[in-house]
């Protein structure tokens, strides 16, 4: 008797440890089918959002309707440029801004014979050629001015207002740093035999650095430099003239430079593209030679655009864009008599006065239409499927559906 119950015993026991087993392997089965199941629920959520994304990125759009129209008149002689998204009107005589409703912001009065104007975002400097005031506004008005006692020749402004000004002194060129109260934060000069003329100049949008381009002649050899000097807490330690990098090129002419944004700047050749990068040293990151000449110079902060004449045969002229860090991305050639070529967000649009093309930013076009009349600015607003047409006689709102 007691045997059997031994053994029933033991049965019983093997029973329930079998059911644990079996309880367990269950348990842990129902959670690898739940994790297996999130996995791919992820994995399908990814999918889905990729598509969308890829179908969004490549869409196209099929119409363009004016949404609003504001009549103003243009005035002969003046020019339109962004503010922003809003609209800089200048001429000899003036400049105001206008918001996208057609009002007008400002209005600043000024008598010039050769206006030259540098947009940093929503920051303009208006000056005169040859002349010896700088108007400093943004798009609520005026917020500084800057009288020099010496010919102006060439000046940038920086976001927050700072403008570096190339000054004429006869055999010494002069370059100083003003802030928007009209002080002087720093003075350099230059001569042709110190470091070459400044041909252009920069300034990085915080008002921290500033690239100048220099061309000199060094025992009968036309030469180019690009200088950066650093005016924050950095150079301080530095050099009277907070010089931190500079680089030499042989044979060739470095007419343009440009800070894309507070840490890129690219400055462009008769015979290369270069990019710099850092917020308090630059050094060069890119450069990539070109066999054609640059025929237009387009940029924002993420993008450069240099425009050839195309020897590949695929339209009469040839588009390049680069990202920030100098690679490729796009290579395409159109046919358009272009008059700028705008980047927005992941987009840019070709333009002429009568016609425009939208694209992604590889180059797929998603929309090409004519305008009604002659356009002298298209402007692209928060929205990126609508923009600001400047015509003749009208502010439009132009929406792209």
């Amino acid at each position: 008797m007691a045997n059997v119950r031994e053994y029933l015993r033991s049965r019983t026991k093997k029973v329930r440890e079998g059911r644990n087993i079996n309880y367990k392997e269950k348990i842990r089965s129902h959670k690898l089918t739940i994790f297996y199941r999130g996995l791919l629920g992820i994995a399908l959520t990814v999918a889905v959002a990729a598509m969308i994304f890829v179908s969004w990125r490549n869409r196209e759009y099929e119409e363009s309707v004016i949404v609003n129209s504001i009549p103003v008149t243009r005035v002969e002689g003046s020019t339109y440029l962004p503010l922003g998204n809003y609209i800089l009107t200048y001429s000899k005589d003036g400049a105001n801004c206008m918001d996208s409703k057609g009002g007008v912001l400002w209005n600043q009065t000024y008598e010039m014979q050769n206006p030259i104007v540098d947009i940093n975002g929503t920051v303009a400097g208006i000056g005169d050629y040859n002349g010896r005031t700088i108007y400093i506004m943004n798009t609520s008005g005026r917020i500084g001015e800057i009288t020099t006692n010496l010919p102006i020749r060439n000046f940038s402004v920086a976001a927050n207002g700072i403008v570096a000004v190339v000054l004429d002194d006869a055999r010494i060129t002069r370059i100083h740093l003003y802030d928007t109260s009209g002080n002087v934060l720093v003075e350099s000069e230059t001569t042709m035999d110190k470091s070459g003329y400044p041909i252009d100049i920069s300034i990085s949008p915080n008002g921290e650095l500033l690239a100048i381009s220099y061309l000199y002649v060094d025992s009968g050899i036309l030469k180019s430099s690009i200088a950066f000097h650093n005016f924050g807490e950095v150079g301080q330690n530095l050099s009277a003239d907070r010089f931190v990098s500079g680089y030499d090129y042989q044979g060739t002419i470095v007419p343009f430079i440009h800070f894309m944004n507070s840490s890129t700047a690219f400055a462009v050749s008769d015979d290369r593209i270069m990019f710099f990068s850092g917020n308090q040293k630059p050094l060069s990151a890119a450069e990539n030679l070109l066999d054609v000449k640059v025929q237009s110079i387009f940029y924002n902060e993420e993008y450069v655009g240099l425009v050839f004449l195309n020897t590949e045969g695929d339209g009469k002229y040839r588009l390049n864009i680069y990202n920030d860090s100098g690679t490729l991305i796009t290579g395409m050639g159109f046919d358009m008599e272009y008059t700028n070529i705008i980047f927005h967000k992941d987009e840019f649009i070709i333009c002429s006065d009568l016609e425009y093309g939208v694209y992604n930013i590889h180059g797929t076009e998603r929309f090409r239409d004519q305008f009604e009349e002659i356009v002298y600015l298209f402007v692209p607003q928060e929205k990126s499927s609508r923009f600001l047409v400047m015509t003749q006689n009208a502010m439009r709102v132009m929406e792209m559906k």
